[in-house]
């Protein structure tokens, strides 16, 4: 068994950071108290709208930003104590494709293994672009690259000095399909062979597949942290759709439930909440009220719907 320095991969306690406006008396508090706790091995998804204090969040880990107060560790090192082992054990693909465009793929890597202080004959730069299936482009211009390959050239390039951790922001935003289901399938692959991954994306259905706990920030501040399906079941809601035997002119009124419509003259739309009210409560009142029901669809509760009900606030 792997034996580790902490139990945490990544760790913030009372994280802030404010960026002061030199014109105005104004300043923007982009993260408030936030206290993350990412454990060895797991897939940990960092969800939030634009502007909620994601990239800021990544930037401190990475030492490109530094935080105004509080605490972070990576892999049990401070980054304020230990800022050299601490960006050692972190590898970051950022969400611009910043590529010098006068670099082939292979130099990318060998210089940044070099940065890195890798010995030559400990590299494997080639290994990581056949990996990726970027051999073929080994030795051409990054700015010859299609937007794909330069995506997974950054993957390859955060990965050159085997960091632990992981760190991805917003991976595949503006790839196609394909190339979306290769950059997942190595990613999981490393995170079986032991690489931590944080993960930002706001495609909802991804990290609700492969993320093992969730993380929601909005307005710089944390507003969810659990494991993914004790996330997605701690919504009080459920939708349900009742399609009638006859055509209804009129939407019903139902005590006890949260909404009902008449989506079309046979389908009735109710959203209610389980904890206050029993279905079976709601098919007897549609039974009093004369309405036979053909079929009945139940919609679960999914990861969009948490992210809207924690997200759709203002401040």
């Amino acid at each position: 068994m792997t034996s580790y320095q902490t139990k945490f991969a990544i760790e913030t306690k009372l994280l802030n950071k404010t960026y002061r406006n030199k014109k105005s008396s104004t300043n923007k508090h982009a993260l408030k108290d936030v206290s993350i706790e990412i454990e060895h091995g797991q897939i940990y998804g960092l969800l939030g709208p634009n502007g909620a204090g994601k990239s800021t969040f990544i930037n401190i880990l990475g030492n490109l930003v530094l935080k105004t107060s509080g605490m972070a560790k990576i892999w049990g090192y401070d980054i304020e104590k230990n800022p050299r082992n601490a960006r050692s054990a972190i590898g970051i693909v950022p969400q611009e494709l910043n590529l010098d465009p006068f670099f082939t793929p292979i130099e990318v890597l060998e210089t940044q293994a070099g940065l890195y202080g890798g010995p030559k004959n400990e590299r494997h730069s080639m290994e990581l672009l056949k990996t990726l299936r970027l051999e073929d482009q080994a030795h051409a211009y990054a700015r010859s690259l299609s937007g794909g390959m330069r995506r997974r050239l950054l993957l390859a390039k955060a990965m050159t000095h085997k960091p632990p951790v992981l760190v991805l922001d917003e991976p595949t935003a503006g790839v196609d399909i394909e190339l979306r289901h290769q950059l997942w399938e190595y990613v999981k692959k490393l995170n079986k062979e032991g690489t931590t991954i944080l993960l930002t994306t706001h495609y909802l259905e991804e990290a609700q597949s492969l993320c093992d706990r969730i993380g929601i920030i909005n307005h710089g501040k944390v507003v969810a942290d659990a494991p993914t399906k004790d996330l997605i079941n701690s919504l009080d809601r459920k939708q349900v759709l009742i399609k009638t035997e006859e055509s209804l002119n009129v939407c019903p009124s139902l005590d006890g439930v949260t909404e009902v419509t008449l989506d079309e003259e046979n389908i009735l739309n109710i959203i209610y909440q389980p904890t206050k009210i029993d279905f079976n409560y709601i098919l007897a009142q549609l039974q009093d009220k004369k309405i036979n029901i053909r079929d009945i669809i139940t919609k679960e509760a999914d990861l969009e719907d948490i992210f809207l009900e924690l997200t759709n606030t203002n401040e």
